[in-house]
């Protein structure tokens, strides 16, 4: 059964103990589960998307519901849910944040069980990322345009967010929002850099967070949020997704940006063979930010994470590549082997 379908079921009824033995309507929850499935092709971060049956215009992660009855573990469903829907069979996989915001689902009247979610952030490799009818790999940029720096500042965040931003910011609140005790000027400073703040590339989702909350993004609309009313057109900031599937996008993008400085899982969207030039490209394209060539040269080769094939590839115009692979030893040599890159730096 789909998740779909799921959510059209309606709420679910117990008897109560009580001696006149009334029964009460119950919240009914249903555990969902979401992938972010993360590869990089052609130098471009990649997400894997689907488009639920009767909604072809909006993007979703995979998705579906945890069934207990088929599914031994969390996980196992997961990766039978990607494998129905996509054809696809993960390899890294690892669980992200449980996500259990009442209206992350809604529908009309909003009586339909309560889904929480739990996100999974899965990566596989070029070869592996297969096109087909049924999904589609889309830049990640698509969704977040203010997070490729690879050219320089996004002009979207000079031109749209960031004017909007502080004048969101300098309106003045009735009362502190519950949950949100930051100031909304230091939320600015801290996750846009902007009024002597700086950029922090891991903070995607604060980022994607902040945006909502000021209503700048459609998906604010969509559920009615107050403040994106206050408005009127908008320029479209990113593709929006279905439900919250870009706030759990954002989730697994700051978990990926974080994760590679301190553990070795970019060369799980490596080939086994590559050049250092390629391995640059690929950590430029899920940080962001362009990397000094050199700098970056010795700091992967100074931490130990590759060795030589004794193997070159040719290229066109130019002089042969040399060919490295990751250095699995280099797990055993330390505790947190990583492209320990800081791209304000390099």
């Amino acid at each position: 059964m789909t998740i779909e379908a799921h959510l059209k079921r309606t709420p679910r009824t117990q008897s109560n103990e009580s001696s006149s033995r009334e029964r009460h309507e119950v919240a009914a929850v249903e555990i969902g589960l979401n992938a972010a499935i993360l590869a990089v092709r052609n130098d471009e971060p990649v997400v894997l998307v689907v488009r639920p049956s009767g909604d072809q215009a909006t993007d979703a992660l995979p998705f579906g519901p945890f069934s207990p009855l088929e599914h031994r573990t969390l996980e196992i469903g997961l990766r039978s849910w990607v494998a129905e829907q996509t054809g696809l069979e993960l390899g890294y996989v690892e669980q992200l944040y449980t996500f259990g915001d009442r209206g992350r689902h809604a529908q009309p009247g909003d009586t339909g069980p309560h889904v929480v979610s739990i996100g999974y952030l899965a990566l596989t490799r070029p070869g592996r990322a297969s096109e087909s009818d049924r999904w589609e790999w889309r830049s990640w940029y698509d969704y977040f345009p203010w997070e490729d720096w690879r050219r320089g500042k996004p002009s979207i965040l000079t031109d749209v967010i960031e004017p909007r931003l502080i004048s969101w910011a300098e309106r003045p609140t009735a009362a502190p929002t519950p949950g949100r005790p930051i100031p909304r000027a230091d939320r600015v400073r801290m996750y846009f850099g902007l009024l002597g703040g700086t950029w922090d590339e891991e903070k995607v989702l604060e980022r994607f967070e902040l945006l909502y909350d000021a209503g700048l993004v459609e998906e604010a609309r969509r559920d009615g949020r107050e403040s994106a009313l206050t408005w009127g057109t908008l320029p479209k900031l990113g593709v929006p997704m279905c439900y919250d599937h870009r706030r759990i996008l954002a989730t697994a993008i700051g978990r990926i940006r974080a994760k590679i400085k301190y553990r070795p899982v970019v060369f799980e969207l490596m080939e086994d063979e590559f050049t250092l030039f390629e391995l640059q490209k690929t950590v430029e394209a899920i940080l962001g930010p362009h990397l000094h060539k050199q700098n970056f040269r010795r700091l992967v080769e100074s931490a130990g994470l590759v060795e030589p094939t004794g193997e070159v590839r040719a290229k066109t115009g130019g002089r042969p590549a040399r060919l490295y692979r990751f250095r699995r030893e280099v797990l055993l040599e330390r505790p947190a082997p990583g492209v320990r890159v800081k791209p304000g730096r390099m």
